[in-house]
């Protein structure tokens, strides 16, 4: 055979060796896309379940008996703990489980922007607290969590205490926030909280009935799950063909202060 004969066969082979390395190329993207479409979906899906499953809790809190509301909580039943100011046209309703994690992811993603519309003026935000993960998963973490957070808005530090909770949020079937200890512990990473009388309103449940008749009114008003958001009156939250982002939030108070 002729060296340019050899040579000839030898650049074919070439080729094939090298198509066949692109093709290889090729599936792996195509592998790498598929999986990380399918990864995406589950997140998604996910959320959607992780809300679902939040509102099918049950919990049996004794709301009878005198209700001792924390201070400056407003409302019907002054069920409502207030953030930002009256006069500002936007108010955003929130309710949430300080053991919820799709709550968490909430608080992680619009927290900064939520206190910067409140600090300008613009966005009065309103919090309801419920205890579906009690419910949903027992013990007693979201009951105590949020008796807690009561006894911090009596001390006029809710929104440090509430922003402290979410970051320290154990995983969703750990208890943790149902000692009592634990959420005194985390008071010391807020100036001037963890003083006597809130270790005191902490260990004596003072706001325990009203937690439980907050939970009531957030089954009363059959919402879906925590978070539930609201924007003026409208749900804003947890529609996946619809997402909602910092930006977007950030544009309809804007929008609604014109």
């Amino acid at each position: 055979m002729s060296e340019k004969n050899r040579d000839g066969k030898r650049t074919a082979r070439e080729r094939v060796a090298e198509e066949r390395e692109r093709q290889k190329a090729r599936d792996k993207r195509r592998r790498a896309l598929i999986v990380g479409a399918a990864v995406v979906g589950v997140l998604g899906l996910a959320a959607v379940v992780g809300l679902l499953a939040a509102g099918s809790g049950d919990d049996k809190s004794d709301t009878s008996g005198p209700v001792s509301a924390p201070k400056g909580a407003t409302g019907k039943d002054s069920l409502t703990i207030p953030l930002g100011k009256e006069s500002a046209k936007s108010t955003l309703t929130i309710w949430e489980d300080f053991r919820c994690p799709a709550c968490k992811g909430f608080e992680d993603t619009y927290r900064s922007t939520i206190h910067e519309l409140a600090d300008q003026g613009r966005l009065k935000v309103e919090y309801h607290l419920a205890t579906l993960i009690d419910g949903n998963m027992g013990g007693s973490g979201s009951l105590r969590a949020a008796n807690a957070a009561g006894c911090a808005q009596d001390a006029g530090k809710f929104t440090e205490y509430h922003d402290v909770l979410f970051k320290n949020q154990p995983a969703e079937p750990d208890d943790a926030f149902g000692k009592n200890d634990k959420l005194i512990e985390l008071a010391g990473q807020v100036d001037g909280l963890a003083t006597d009388t809130f270790k005191k309103c902490v260990n004596d449940g003072e706001h325990d009935k009203w937690v439980a008749k907050s939970h009531q009114a957030f089954q009363d008003a059959k919402l879906q799950g925590t978070p539930t958001v609201k924007l003026n009156g409208e749900s804003i939250f947890g529609d996946q063909s619809n997402p909602l982002t910092p930006a977007k939030l950030r544009q309809m108070v804007l929008d609604a202060d014109k």
